[in-house]
């Protein structure tokens, strides 16, 4: 139901995101059914904001210009009460990160914090072996999770090879995916796009959260098991069909 409100509407994505996966974010969100426009100038920052849906601020390549965007935005969304994803890519690998995630956090509320085990851990000062962007360390992924939610006042999205996500009155994990999403550059770039359309449906978060995340890694287990994907250079293109699936073929399978 999700997924065909989504189609139906064709919400529009405000992306704050960063460069290197612009091409394919645009092209997944546009697979799944959404509208996509990368827009990080600060000049016109307020007035996307204010004709968007949902606003998805991601700082993997992150500049201070950028971050001058990312807050406006965010600010406009909070008061036009759309949905706001915050994706803290790296966020541990530097000074400069860390200061600008805590700064939009201090002015925007996010309706969603997603990232790996090593990004919400560092948000919430629990010890997290992380490489540059890589999350590589193990524990106890729903105290993160949850600990993330009581602090931010927000839902929690963690993925991994299994995915947690916790909200004000639920912790639920998700098993699909595939290992392939874990060796191409964007895969939780997209579904950091694909949560913020989940988002602009009329539904709980918990379903909404839910559907988005288990839909992503049905589209991948569908692309891997073709005959015709070999890699993950085969994998791509079959994985972007896959997003436009109905979500009834992804989940009969």
């Amino acid at each position: 139901m999700i997924i065909n409100n989504i189609r139906e509407k064709a919400p529009l994505i405000h992306h704050l995101t960063n460069q290197v996966v612009m091409n394919f974010t645009a092209n997944g969100l546009l697979a799944f059914g959404g509208v996509p426009v990368m827009a990080k100038a600060v000049e016109e920052a307020v007035d996307m904001a204010t004709i968007a849906d949902g606003i998805l601020i991601n700082i993997g390549t992150l500049s201070q210009a950028d971050l001058q965007a990312m807050i406006l935005a965010g600010k406009t969304a909070n008061d036009r009460g759309i949905p706001v994803v915050l994706d803290p890519v790296g966020v541990a690998a530097t000074k400069f990160r860390e200061k600008a995630v805590k700064q939009i956090l201090k002015e925007v509320k996010p309706s969603v914090i997603k990232g790996n085990a090593g990004e919400l851990a560092y948000l919430v000062n629990i010890p997290w072996n992380t490489k540059g962007v890589e999350s590589i360390g193990e524990g106890n992924i729903a105290e993160i999770a949850s600990k993330v939610t009581k602090t931010y006042h927000t839902a929690a999205v963690i993925t991994g090879k299994t995915d947690v996500i916790c909200t004000e009155n639920s912790l639920v994990e998700n098993n699909t995916g595939h290992s392939y999403l874990t060796k191409i550059t964007g895969a939780g770039c997209l579904l950091g796009s694909v949560l913020t359309a989940c988002l602009t449906t009329n539904h709980s978060i918990e379903e909404q959260l839910l559907t988005g995340v288990q839909f992503y890694g049905l589209a991948a287990e569908h692309a891997a098991g073709l005959s015709a994907v070999n890699g993950t250079g085969t994998f791509l293109p079959h994985f972007l069909d896959a997003l436009s699936l109905p979500a009834k073929q992804l989940e009969g399978e």
